[in-house]
């Protein structure tokens, strides 16, 4: 499992194995702009842990840019940087030596959930937008409960809102863009999720997931990114990425109209592109599940 955070391919029915080795800095980006909304996450899961965090998972984490940030919330604790990606594992230990980590973050190649055996025994399992890459994820989330130390608490970020950066009605084509895209992508997504090795639909009731794999006290909550214009270079430089991403995956699927208002708002010597526009903003919501081993 790797972090998808926002899910990519080159359509909206195939990409099940995007390559993650070229996806590491929009990946970096992405976690990156994010960061604030982890922050607060983090903070919150510190909070619920009176007792102390000795031993992290991060299980699908990526190049390892929110391990690092699972290390700075917890400094008493020693986090492993789990993925199945041989190229995400090396770019998070590379990470982790340039922060000067090295000794309390390490990684692990593993692939969820056959091979849950391998991770050790933890305090807290972070598992942020990665279960979706997994076709039985019923399977997945009794695997990962089941390497938690009595009173671990399993976090897992799946679900929220679709993200937002213009207005319904932002001077070209037809209003209700952003809207139109998200029925592709949740078609994507579906055909993404039908494709993956052992799939299985289950209802995405996180909670009731977490409870039928024996951890106790589900709750769900949810956090907010609220990037106002002017936004930052990367986060600008993110947007236009996931409209470049858009427009190449859903190619086959828009209508004319919508196409040609996709190549203005990524081309930069457009004066409307999203690489000029003054009213670009970055809004969307992340929820974690969470539930303790007894």
């Amino acid at each position: 499992m790797a972090h998808g955070h926002h899910q990519q391919g080159n359509s909206p029915h195939t990409a099940t194995h995007p390559d993650w080795a070229d996806m590491i800095p929009y990946l970096e980006r992405t976690a990156e702009v994010h960061a604030p909304l982890y922050t607060q996450a983090l903070d919150w899961l510190r909070a619920s842990r009176p007792g102390g965090t000795r031993l992290i998972v991060d299980a699908g984490s990526g190049p390892g840019a929110v391990s690092r940030q699972l290390a700075a919330a917890f400094p008493g604790a020693r986090v492993v940087a789990a993925d199945p990606e041989e190229a995400l594992l090396a770019r998070a230990a590379e990470r982790a030596a340039e922060a000067g980590l090295a000794d309390r973050l390490s990684t692990l190649r593993v692939e969820l959930p056959a091979q849950s055996a391998r991770l050790p025994e933890a305090d807290l399992i972070w598992a942020a937008r990665s279960l979706h890459h997994v076709g039985d994820q019923r399977t997945a989330v009794a695997a990962l409960a089941g390497r938690l130390a009595p009173g671990g608490t399993l976090a897992l970020v799946e679900g929220g809102l679709p993200w937002r950066c213009l207005p319904r009605d932002f001077g070209l084509g037809r209003p209700g863009l952003q809207a139109r895209l998200d029925v592709l992508e949740e078609e994507r997504f579906a055909g993404m999720r039908s494709a993956l090795p052992d799939a299985r639909r289950d209802t995405e009731d996180w909670a009731a997931l977490l409870t039928d794999a024996g951890l106790a006290g589900a709750s769900s909550r949810t956090f907010l990114l609220d990037l106002p214009a002017p936004l930052s270079p990367d986060a600008r430089a993110l947007l236009v990425e996931l409209w470049t991403r858009r427009r190449d995956g859903f190619e086959d699927f828009l209508t004319p109209g919508d196409a040609e208002v996709l190549d203005r708002l990524v081309d930069p010597a457009d004066p409307l592109s999203l690489h000029r526009r003054d009213d670009l903003f970055l809004l969307t919501a992340h929820t974690v599940h969470t539930a303790v081993r007894a």
